[in-house]
Parts: C-alpha cells; structure tokens; sequence
C-alpha cells in the first residue's frame, strides 16, 4: 500500500516546521483511539470538527462586549474567535510552527462562553464557580454530538483550557493563541468602543500610543511583529520589555474606561439577573430541560446544577431572552 496524503503531510511537517513545533505525527493522542484519517492530520482535523459544531455557530449570537449591540458592524463572539485565529496564524506561520493546531485551539478557546459575554460568566460563577475555559474543554469533551464529545487531540484540549491569561499552555502553538486573545480584544473592542462613541483614539495616553501607534492597523501591526522578531529560533513565545508594557497599560486603559464603563456596561446588571433567574427557574424545573440535558439528568453522575450551566451557557443572548419572557413576562406584556 502506498503512503497516504496524511503520512505525506506528516513528512512535509518534519522537513519544514520548526525544531520547537508540535508535529501532527507526534501528537499525544485522542481520548478515545480512532483510525487516523487518510487525507488529514490530527490537528486538521480536530479544526473541522470544531468548525461544524453547533456550539461554534452559536457564537454568532452572543456577546463580546457590547450587549445585543444594534449595529451590523460591533464584534460578537464569533468574529472575536475569527480574529483571533487569524493573529495567531500569522505568529504561528512566521516562527514556522503548527498553523493548523494553532488554528484549531483558536477556533475552540471560547466554544464554552455564556450569553452576554462575561456578565453571563460572572453569573454563573456566583452560582457555581463557572469558568468559561474549563467549560469549553466540557463543550468539546461532553457536550458536542449529543453528549459523546468530539474526541479532539491532547494538544487542542490543552490550549483550550490554558487560553487565559493566568493559564500555562503546554505547547508554543498554545501560547500563541494565549496571546493572540489578548491582542485581538484589546484591538478590537477599542474600535467598537469608539465605534459605540466611549472613547476617541485622543483618549489613549500618549506613552501608550508612541509605543503601539494611534491606529488599530497600526497597533495589530507592531504588536504582531514584535511578537514574531522576538520569537523567532526561540522555545518561548515572548514579547520585547517595550510593548509587553505598552500592551498591559492599554489593557488596564481598557478595564478602566470600557470594560467597566457604565455606559458600555449600564444593562450587564439586568443580563447577570436574568441568567441566574433562568438557572433558578431551570433547578425547580427540571423536567423543562430539553432532550440531551434532560436524559444527562438520568444517565450521568453530573449534578443538576452541573447540567442547568451547561444548558444556559451554550444559549444565545437572543435565546436567554426569549426564555426569560417565557417564563417571567405575561403574554399580555409581551410586544
């Protein structure tokens, strides 16, 4: 038998790739053994399988910064997780690392978020210490193809879990992702908060910007190459002393005038009460949950408050609110 178009890809992988990458060959496996595919490598396609679940496309629908945000144009958590695949392929494809591992983690770190962004989060967390990280590695391990999980590679599962900040990647491909999080929300909410009239690029000190510049194109732009040169024919994923700092001072900026700015956030309050309403009204209810969740009830050894997170969390904001109306407004209310 001849070699496969994998095998032949694995081999390009070694010739190629740098000395500090992860190879598809060497992967540490599955949680489950399968039969390896003729055509892609593992981490190929782990991406695809990530791409056609339902709890990526859901991310269409729910919040990054700005709730139910009425222009066509504000990031919502999909196009968030696009760019940040998209930084972190750049960094991955000029330090000659796993482009499609990179990709894959990036299209999975936040299959996991809640409704309305990280008021759902902080919701949830009050109830029952919910992190949006450990829950999409549940996503990906439990959730997905009606509770048998997508069976994704050890390499993936580890980047998607280590994707915040706090967190300690295992491989280089996973701390791109770590970073390039960071970099496109930091650049992309800025926008929409001008956008959104909060802030104007005046705002931004001005030791902030002679660093970074006074343009997102110009601040994705030095970050991602001061990444890369620094980076570069090294075993660590690092920045220079200059922008590391610049880049800290505009996500403290940030905090400050936008992620806790009363006027972006002046409806979180309402959206933290109507998820912990909803898990409220689920834990008396439990014969509501649909389908999987309900049999969950049954045939798992999960908590019921294990079980409502799981539902609420994989809802769209537009769905959260249409089952809130269900259960707490009169039909006579509703217009």
């Amino acid at each position: 038998m001849g070699i496969t178009i994998r095998e032949q890809l694995e081999e390009r992988e070694k010739e190629y790739l740098s000395p500090y990458a992860v190879l598809s060959s060497n992967s540490r496996g599955r949680m489950r053994e399968e039969v390896q595919c003729d055509i892609r490598p593992v981490f190929q396609r782990d991406r695809d399988r990530i791409l056609h679940c339902k709890a990526f496309r859901r991310l269409r629908q729910k919040t990054q910064v700005f709730l139910l945000a009425m222009g066509d144009h504000y990031r919502t958590r999909l196009t968030h997780t696009l760019e940040v695949s998209q930084n972190a392929r750049t960094i991955a494809k000029a330090l000659r690392l796993n482009e499609e591992l990179v990709e894959a983690i990036a299209l999975g770190h936040d299959l996991g978020h809640t409704p309305f962004g990280h008021a759902g989060e902080k919701a949830l967390n009050q109830i029952s210490r919910f992190s949006h990280n450990q829950q999409s590695l549940r996503v990906v391990d439990h959730l997905e193809k009606q509770g048998k999980g997508l069976n994704l590679t050890w390499e993936v599962r580890d980047g998607i879990l280590n994707h915040k900040t706090a967190g300690h990647p295992h491989t280089l491909e996973g701390k791109i992702v770590r970073l390039s999080d960071k970099i496109a929300y930091i650049n992309h909410d800025m926008d929409d908060a001008i956008r959104g009239g909060i802030l104007t690029e005046e705002d931004v000190p001005a030791e902030i910007r002679d660093v970074l510049g006074n343009s997102g194109k110009a601040r994705l732009n030095r970050i991602v190459h001061d990444v890369i040169t620094n980076s570069m024919d090294k075993p660590e994923i690092i920045m220079s002393p200059e922008v590391e700092k610049a880049m800290a001072d505009l996500r403290k900026f940030m905090f400050e005038h936008v992620y806790l700015n009363p006027k972006a956030k002046g409806e979180e309050e309402k959206a933290v009460h109507m998820i912990q309403q909803l898990f409220e009204y689920y834990m008396k209810h439990l014969e509501l949950l649909p389908g999987q969740f309900h049999d969950a009830l049954i045939r798992s050894q999960d908590p019921p408050e294990q079980i409502v997170c799981d539902y609420i969390a994989g809802m769209t904001d537009h769905y959260a609110v249409k089952k809130f109306e269900e259960f707490f407004i009169p039909d006579s209310w509703k217009f």
